[in-house]
């Protein structure tokens, strides 16, 4: 060991350790345990093989088709490369179709998150202005009603809500003609290429609204009511309160419901199929996945109709992409101290 004299002033020397230099010390990677080598493969390789053989592996097998002219019901396969892209994407009733998704991707999310975001708060925080911070009377109540339509089959709510626009006998025309509207007598909601849209789409919200309801009632109540106690005091109404409390603590829930209202909104096979089966009139509610099964099951060109899959899936990714981006440049990715 290295030492040192140090001299004090009545003339004693002392001899005292050196500070010895400081070393880096080098941490050793612990050797692999049974134990370890079993957790990764159960909890990290099983679910990624998983995921590469049923995700991964169809969506490849789905791209080499599309660049074949396969009808789906013989073993031959001859390459064509990107000939069905460039059909697709000259084909007026696919890009009708595409047309179709891109109206539902922009107005779906936004209509249904708007209103299960204005009901979660009127059953969380929305009550009396004075007392404590709670919800409307019997909030209970309105959530188990609001949820309930997200509980019933998809195919089931298209075959009802079809009943129920039904010119001649439907339930809607009954009512409305009942109150005195006699233009609505024999009004075909979905037959008509200015309503069908907007008709299928009332539908979809109509189903999901109150699951993201739900959503957003949980992430509101994770927030600390002493929040919106200081918001009152500060004389914040209900909108201003919506702005600059809820929306910023639950904004990781309502991205999370914008990509899969999306999504839903890029696919609306079963609603589109079950409200109007053929497309609508002059195919005003044609979407892409309807377009892809009538080529593939009516047509019988399976390598035509994997190139509109890939189309699809390409575009979902896209629309994802985007949300997490918009979310990012907002300062969506910045943490929000409680």
């Amino acid at each position: 060991m290295k030492t040192q004299q140090s001299r004090s002033d009545d003339g004693l020397t002392a001899v005292v350790p050196a500070t010895a230099p400081q070393q880096v010390v080098k941490r050793r990677r612990k050797p692999l345990t049974w134990d370890k080598v079993s957790f990764f493969a159960v909890f990290l390789g099983l679910p990624l093989a998983i995921y590469l053989l049923f995700v991964i592996w169809p969506f490849v097998q789905a791209f080499g088709y599309s660049l074949t002219d396969w009808s789906g019901f013989s073993p031959t396969q001859n390459f064509i490369g990107l000939e069905n892209y460039a059909k697709i994407f000259t084909d007026d009733i696919f890009m009708k179709a595409m047309g179709n998704n891109i109206l539902l991707v922009i107005f779906l999310p936004i209509i249904t998150i708007i209103l299960s975001l204005v009901l979660a708060s009127l059953v969380t925080v929305g009550g009396s202005s004075k007392g404590q911070i709670k919800g409307l009377r019997n909030s209970s109540f309105y959530r188990v009603v609001s949820f309930f339509p997200y509980t019933i089959p998809a195919i089931a709510i298209g075959i009802m809500w079809g009943q129920i626009y039904d010119p001649s006998g439907g339930l809607l025309n009954g009512i409305l003609t009942g109150l005195g509207f006699d233009q609505f007598k024999d009004f075909a909601w979905l037959g008509d290429k200015n309503t069908a849209m907007i008709a299928t789409m009332f539908v979809i919200v109509w189903g999901f609204v109150g699951f993201y309801m739900v959503l957003f009632v949980a992430g509101i109540k994770g927030i600390p009511a002493e929040l919106f106690e200081a918001a009152r005091i500060d004389g914040a109404g209900r909108f201003r309160t919506a702005v600059s409390i809820t929306i910023p603590l639950i904004r990781d829930n309502i991205q999370t419901a914008y990509i899969y209202m999306g999504i839903l909104a890029l696919d609306a096979f079963v609603y589109m199929a079950a409200l109007n089966s053929g497309g609508g009139p002059d195919n005003s509610t044609l979407v892409m996945a309807q377009q892809l099964f009538f080529t593939a099951f009516s047509k019988g060109q399976f390598g035509l109709a994997s190139a509109m899959g890939v189309v699809l899936a390409v575009a979902t990714l896209i629309f994802s992409g985007l949300v997490f981006l918009v979310n990012r440049l907002t300062g969506g990715d910045k943490d929000v101290s409680l």
